[in-house]
């Protein structure tokens, strides 16, 4: 195929190989492709502002785990009851509960602690009390979860003091999704999407692991390391709305149009911030490499998911959403 017929999906593909075989020892040139190496994660993204319509065609996009007869819990993104994406709107999850239903799941429960409001205060603003006894699911509250219902999570190495609890029913269920929205975050974490979900397991009543983490100088490694004790089946993001300022109760409000999803936190958050920037968004977001942001740098030497924009492979099903994952494609491929 000659350079002028290739399309523009093909043309950064190749080119995202090409820069990663530049970085690779020259050895490697004799036995093997570097880029067939390097593990690669799937961003889906679909390009509509319909949220029903958005959550049932992305989980098309991924490698849905296997719910038939399983037991679920969706971790959603409750910091406060403002209006998406100050927090995860009502159609998106209700969305997501009927998808895991129609697909088996014998039970699907919706998890969360809230902050600063408290999370029973948070949870009946939105209605999701009345929204889970309709569906038929379950709620667990995190801040009204008794000691023994809680472990203790702590390696080596953890920029966290003494370590921090758990709910234990996040590694009793067979999958958790995570639920998180696209924006900024103003108060040191700069963004909060998959990554910075993961706050929210942590329980805030009988102790000052907030106080821990928003007074350290290294709250978005603590936010990274956060996620080792808690690993999702997948990761979506309702990006219909995105925060390009302030965040993560209110902010600057702009129409995004998409939906992401991912097996990967650290790819979907990288796409993320790839949003914003297309967006355009804060100084921290806009002059600062994607993966030098501490989360995500901080998150994929950890192992939480991938270390590089060329490893990210995007995905979509229609003609807008090809468009848009060029877009971003575009962004991440300039920082590669």
């Amino acid at each position: 195929m000659s350079p002028a017929n290739l399309d523009r999906r093909t043309f950064l593909s190749r080119l995202f190989s090409f820069w990663a075989a530049l970085n690779l020892p020259p050895f490697l040139f004799a036995g093997g492709s570097a880029a067939a190496d390097r593990p690669e994660a799937v961003v889906g993204l679909i390009s509509t502002d319909d949220r029903t319509d958005a959550l049932h065609r992305a989980v098309g996009l991924a490698a849905f785990p296997d719910v038939q007869n399983k037991r679920v819990l969706i971790k959603p993104n409750f910091n406060t009851a403002d209006p998406a994406p100050g927090s995860t709107h009502n159609e998106t999850l209700t969305a997501l509960i009927d998808e895991l239903q129609e697909r088996g799941a014998a039970e699907v429960i919706i998890g969360e602690r809230s902050g600063p409001p408290t999370t029973r205060q948070v949870m009946e603003e939105k209605g999701i009390f009345a929204l889970a006894e309709a569906r038929g699911v379950q709620v667990v509250n995190f801040d009204e979860l008794p000691d023994d219902e809680l472990e203790h999570f702590e390696r080596p190495g953890l920029h966290w003091p003494n370590g921090f609890h758990v709910p234990k029913i996040l590694n009793e269920v067979d999958h958790v999704i995570a639920l998180g929205c696209l924006k900024t975050h103003a108060y040191g974490g700069v963004f909060t999407m998959a990554l910075k979900l993961a706050v929210g397991i942590i329980p805030k009543t009988g102790n000052n692991y907030m106080q821990q983490l928003h007074r350290s100088p290294h709250m978005r490694k603590m936010i990274a390391e956060i996620n080792l004790a808690y690993r999702p089946s997948l990761y979506i993001m309702d990006g219909v709305e995105a925060f390009v300022t302030g965040g993560p109760s209110s902010g600057q409000r702009v129409p995004a149009g998409i939906t992401l999803v991912s097996q990967d936190p650290v790819a979907i958050d990288a796409v993320g911030v790839a949003a914003l920037r297309q967006l355009g968004s804060t100084p921290a977001i806009m002059d600062n490499a994607i993966f030098a942001q501490n989360q995500i740098a901080f998150a994929a030497e950890l192992g939480l998911g991938i270390d590089a924009a060329e490893a990210i492979r995007m995905e979509s099903d229609d003609a807008d959403g090809h468009a848009y994952a060029d877009k971003l494609l575009e962004i991440l491929a300039a920082e590669a």
